[in-house]
């Protein structure tokens, strides 16, 4: 099998030849050389210290690479072309390294002049090393590396010597110390001690200087990787996009644009286009985002290599259910890659526009997004779910609400997120065609979220943190003074105890917490908080406004009567703020459940306290039905069992976590009962005669179980409650709890 890649070495010598030969060239997608003079002289003496520059990786080309990637020579080559390399790293080191040692009559990019490079000899050897290494860009410079005898006499050696190749830099390291040696005889002559000695030292140097060069160019070892020639393209796409160049990542969008610049599509340009209708998130990747979610969905996938198979009339490999491949083409031509992207662009459009919406995901500005990279798979999963039947897209988006915020609070997308993104639109995909295929994410979301420590979250922009800031615009939460909802052009988080009074009291870790952080107006904070702790300024609202509307309002900001209470205690000592925190986590927690867990957070108001009701109405069922079989699973109907197996074995494959010894009680069993199961147990012939004294007949136990399973399903997926379903379940609610306290 042919070798995909090789690692290897070129001395300094044999790869400056190689620079003289012109046989690097740089593809169009490479940003431009952009090195500083500075940046130049710190590789120089890197390499004249010895040190590792870092590997180059190289992918050894043919006639069609060259031209698909609209490859260009070294900035400043002007010679006759003989390519064998495309440089995919190393770009900015092989252009510095023959800038300095070809040193081409033409100025450094960006700047006016050209620069020359030199060593100072005498302060080399002399171990100064940090000054021994000089660039000069003034006549002064360019008359020096004409005038031997300046050299010479100033311990300035010309790097430029080093790429002449030939004779030309032994010759000079000769003529450097026979410089000096004339000198020495000269001094000798003449009587002058101080200047023969000084001589004498300088013909020494000449020597072991000679000698280091001779060493550094013959010995000094670059490394680098060579793709073979014959690697697929779509292969080195994905290795490419992998490769960081002095902290700077390189782009697939520069890549995928200068493979279509040949096929005749600018894909800048419709970036340019695209850019102002999505201006509200501020990311670099904004234009590679878009290439994913064209990807996630023509293909299911967006990681770099299949970002290639988007080019027009490229051929994907796709292997059969029986082991065999079949080669399929994405995208047939321009057009249809031109019809995708704007598809993109429509479907991260819209996405945007929904995240920062007050009313549905609460991200008020850019800088409260929970994640920027979450963009192409929640594009993608929205533009999916428009695709479907209008009356299934209710439901489809009350579950990609829980997937997005099982994601915030789990930090899903805080890492490598190209892989997660695939699997996630996949499974999710699934989760909106079956019931049953619910993803593993939102059972760890369901077991994780009490264990979130709030107290850590203090900085704006992590995911957690900006997830119940989010929280806290979706709940409407009112500004203290006007009581009204901030407009989201007028809303910070500001801190409820001021931070002051945090540094005083040596809480300067969790006083900037989200526990601490609450939407208000600036106006707000500067007239009303000002530095003042809650014990100052909640009695003069409540002085205003009356306690139960002050009470209110705090509350739409998760603070419980236990909190409020808290802050207004004199004096507020650091005991009373660590109980305030320790209550508002916990209403957090609460809100989290009830909104996102239990998925309440769309509901209105009054629909969201009938549901509660209705689950407390189930809790209370499984805790008669526990009580009265003893605790036994074994006396729990076949059919029953058989279902609530089913539903944990499928639970445990998404969850390997679960508790099993939990789950093999009964208490836990009934977990995974639905209403209509928990009325087949009551109902079952061995089992009514134990609960036939609290519900009386089966056909009214039926009648109420049919009232509260019509109003909870409408609830649950999202259908209009009428009024009739409405008070026939708050009837069989009212019913329920006055038969399961009896």
């Amino acid at each position: 099998m042919r070798d995909a890649q090789k690692a290897d070495h070129v001395t300094l010598t044999t790869l400056i030849g190689r620079l003289r030969e012109g046989r690097f060239v740089i593809p169009d997608f490479q940003r431009d050389f952009e090195w500083r003079p500075s940046d130049i002289r710190e590789l120089v003496r890197s390499i004249f210290l010895d040190y590792y520059i870092g590997s180059l990786l190289l992918w050894k080309g043919k006639s069609e690479n060259f031209q698909a990637l609209a490859c260009e020579p070294i900035y400043g080559f002007g010679g006759r072309q003989d390519p064998v390399h495309i440089v995919l790293d190393g770009q900015q080191r092989l252009t510095a390294m023959y800038y300095v040692f070809l040193a081409p009559d033409i100025p450094l990019p960006n700047r006016s002049n050209r620069f020359l490079f030199f060593v100072r000899v005498d302060r080399f050897m002399a171990e100064d090393h940090d000054d021994a290494f000089e660039y000069d860009w003034t006549r002064r410079g360019v008359n020096l590396l004409t005038d031997q005898a300046a050299q010479f006499e100033n311990h300035y050696f010309p790097l430029s010597v080093v790429g002449q190749g030939g004779w030309e830099l032994p010759n000079w390291v000769q003529g450097y110390e026979r410089f000096w040696r004339d000198r020495e005889a000269a001094a000798r002559s003449e009587g002058d001690d101080e200047a023969m000695h000084a001589a004498v030292h300088h013909a020494a140097n000449a020597r072991a200087f000679g000698e280091h060069l001779k060493g550094i160019t013959e010995q000094y070892q670059v490394a680098y990787i060579e793709l073979d020639r014959d690697l697929e393209i779509d292969k080195v796409c994905d290795i490419f996009t992998q490769i960081n160049s002095r902290g700077i990542r390189l782009d697939v969008f520069d890549l995928i644009n200068a493979l279509l610049k040949p096929r005749g599509l600018q894909l800048k340009a419709l970036w340019r286009e695209a850019a102002s209708r999505l201006d509200f998130v501020e990311s670099e990747r904004l234009n590679v985002y878009l290439l994913q979610v064209m990807s996630i969905l023509r293909q299911g996938y967006c990681s770099p290599k299949y970002l290639y198979y988007l080019l027009p009339g490229q051929e994907k490999k796709v292997r059969q259910p029986d082991g065999s491949l079949r080669r399929e083409v994405l995208v047939p031509d321009i057009v249809d890659f031109e019809k995708r992207w704007n598809a993109a662009v429509d479907a991260m459009e819209h996405a945007i526009a929904l995240l920062k919406h007050p009313q549905e995901f609460g991200a008020t500005s850019s800088q409260y997004l929970p994640y920027v990279s979450i963009l192409p798979v929640f594009s993608a999963l929205q533009a999916a779910i428009r695709e479907l039947p209008k009356a299934r897209q209710l439901d489809a988006q009350r579950k990609l609400r829980h997937w997005y915020w099982a994601s915030v609070f789990t930090n899903r997308y805080s890492g490598s997120v190209e892989s997660t993104a695939a699997r996630d639109f996949l499974d999710v995909r699934a989760w909106l065609e079956d019931d049953a295929q619910t993803p593993g994410l939102i059972a760890e979301f369901q077991a994780r979220f009490r264990s979130l420590d709030l107290r850590r979250e203090v900085k704006r922009g992590s995911s957690v943190y900006n997830g119940i800031f989010n929280l806290l615009v979706l709940r409407g939460a009112r500004d203290w003074m006007t009581g009204n909802v901030p407009q989201h052009g007028d809303l910070d988080d500001h801190h409820i105890v001021p931070k002051s009074w945090g540094k005083a009291h040596e809480h300067h870790a969790v006083v900037d917490s989200i526990l601490n952080r609450t939407p208000l107006t600036a106006d707000t904070n500067r007239n009303v908080i000002r530095e003042r702790l809650p014990n100052e300024y909640l009695p003069e609202l409540i002085a205003e406004s009356g306690e139960a509307a002050v009470r209110a309002t705090l509350e739409s900001h998760f603070i419980s009567p236990a909190a409020f209470d808290i802050l207004l205690r004199e004096p507020f000592t650091p005991d009373d703020f660590e109980a305030f925190l320790a209550e508002r986590q916990r209403t957090l927690q609460d809100a989290i459940e009830d909104l996102l867990v239990k998925e309440r957070l769309d509901l209105p108001p009054r629909l969201r306290e009938i549901d509660a009701q209705l689950e407390a109405v189930e809790l209370a069922l499984r805790q008669v039905i526990r009580a009265a079989l003893g605790g036994d699973p074994g006396q729990l109907p076949p059919h029953v069992r058989v279902k609530i197996d089913e539903r944990l074995q499928g639970a445990a494959k998404r969850n390997p976590a679960l508790d099993g010894e939990h789950y093999a009680t009964l208490a836990g069993m009934l977990e995974f009962a639905d209403l209509r199961e928990l009325q087949d147990i009551l109902s079952a012939k061995a089992l009514w005669p134990t609960f036939q004294g609290r519900f009386a007949s089966k056909e009214l136990l039926a009648q109420r179980f049919g009232q509260i399973a019509n109003l909870r399903n409408s609830i649950r997926h999202s259908r209009k409650v009428d009024e009739i379903t409405r008070k026939e379940g708050e009837a069989a609610i009212l019913w329920f709890q006055q038969v399961v306290a009896a």
